[in-house]
């Protein structure tokens, strides 16, 4: 299964989404929003203009949007 996770480094939601994926030893790529432009965009395509961050997707599809009901907003774009 191809799993992604759209994040941010300054975002402590994002470390604990990556930490329990982690634990739960699940494979997933990391896309930091913040220093990756093209992320940014396909993270907006896939979450509207008012994204926020962590956000998880499997197989190109969002299964996640936070942690907790928790998330950061992204800016940039």
């Amino acid at each position: 299964m191809q799993r992604e996770l759209f994040a941010s480094k300054t975002c402590p939601y994002c470390s604990e989404v990556r930490e329990r994926l982690e634990w739960d030893g699940l494979d997933f790529v990391e896309y930091d929003v913040e220093s990756d432009a093209a992320a940014l965009a396909r993270l907006k395509a896939l979450c509207g203009p008012s994204a926020m961050v962590p956000v998880v997707v499997e197989e190109g599809q969002v299964v996640q949007i936070g942690a907790r009901g928790r998330g950061c907003y992204v800016s940039g774009g």
